[in-house]
């Protein structure tokens, strides 16, 4: 019955434990944000539990290798994803196939290099400081354009990419400023743009770029907050991965924790924090011993979950079944 572990019932449950009876000496609203920093930052680290693990799904789109989780859409899949979600877990499916995953990028790299393509484009004449043309061997990946040459002085006139969030088509600026100064288009190596300065006359200018064939990603990578493709898609694809997901927090009286079995755990995690912000610790030290026991009730739940998997070995994948004579053959199917 759900209506036992609502958040009024787990208010109503801190001030029985904090002897806090009066919303004079602990208001509702702190009662709230004791129980909400309890449920989103103690909960998940301390319990790592069945019911939070889910399916997490986002599309990776054609000739785009790189997929920020920091993006401020709220409507993209991956909006906030380092604070909606605790922890990534394999398997990881790509287009239905289950695929590499890493969270190292000396691993990843180490096995889909990404080698710099140096051509030149032109020559120059210390005077013109615009180009246009078309770089070979396209496409290319974003974030690593290069333009570069010298000037009268020696000094190196250098262009980066700035990729636009979902645009084939990226800005070239000066490194370290956003102020476009010209764009390359990543699929077809066009390129148009004016340096800052006019490169010396006789001296290369030349183009560094990555270029690689698109087809059906084999790999992920998930680092700073990124993941990336390799290779790079050639299309639409789908990706499916596990991950944790934070508890939800309680907002209305009447709402309840994802199992109604947390709300004592969630009362007690939230009164030991209210003991400690008054530095009461021998409270704190009288409630532990059933806060424990809460712990472990939660817990419980997973470990029964759990122990209905088999025991991992060179045989898991194998499929008991009947064969049609009535003894007992292993295998994908009936023999």
């Amino acid at each position: 019955d759900t209506t036992l572990s609502t958040l009024a019932k787990i208010r109503t449950k801190v001030r029985r434990l904090t002897r806090s009876p009066s919303s004079t000496q602990l208001t509702d609203a702190n009662i709230d944000e004791y129980v909400n920093t309890f449920v989103l930052y103690d909960f998940p680290e301390h319990l790592r539990l069945f019911s939070l693990r889910t399916t997490f799904t986002f599309f990776a789109q054609p000739y785009i290798d790189t997929y920020e989780t920091t993006n401020t859409t709220p409507t993209d899949p991956l909006y906030n994803f380092k604070n909606k979600y605790i922890s990534i877990h394999t398997p990881i499916y790509i287009g239905g196939y289950n695929s590499f995953y890493s969270q190292s990028r000396e691993q990843f790299f180490g096995i889909y290099p990404f080698i710099n393509f140096v051509q030149q484009i032109g020559t120059g004449d210390g005077a013109t400081t615009a180009f246009t043309g078309t770089i070979t061997n396209g496409p290319v990946l974003q974030n690593n354009v290069l333009f570069d040459s010298l000037d009268a002085n020696n000094a190196s006139i250098v262009l980066v990419d700035l990729p636009t969030a979902g645009s084939l088509i990226g800005d070239l600026v000066v490194p370290n400023t956003v102020t476009s100064v010209g764009t390359i288009n990543y699929v077809t190596g066009a390129y148009s743009f004016t340096f800052p300065a006019a490169p010396a006359s006789g001296a290369v200018v030349n183009s560094q770029t990555v270029p690689y064939v698109p087809s059906r990603p084999l790999g992920m990578l998930f680092y700073d907050d990124k993941f990336t493709l390799r290779p790079v898609p050639d299309q639409a694809y789908r990706i499916n991965m596990e991950v944790y997901i934070r508890p939800t927090e309680l907002l209305d009286d009447d709402q309840s924790p994802e199992l109604a079995q947390w709300w004592q755990y969630i009362a007690y995690g939230a009164s030991k924090k209210v003991f400690e912000d008054r530095m009461d610790m021998d409270s704190v030290q009288m409630i532990m011993p059933e806060y424990q026991k809460q712990e472990v009730l939660v817990l419980r739940k997973t470990i029964m979950q759990l122990t209905n998997e088999r025991t991992a070995t060179i045989y898991t994948e194998s499929i008991s079944s009947i064969t049609p004579g009535g003894g007992w053959g292993f295998g994908g199917g009936l023999y």
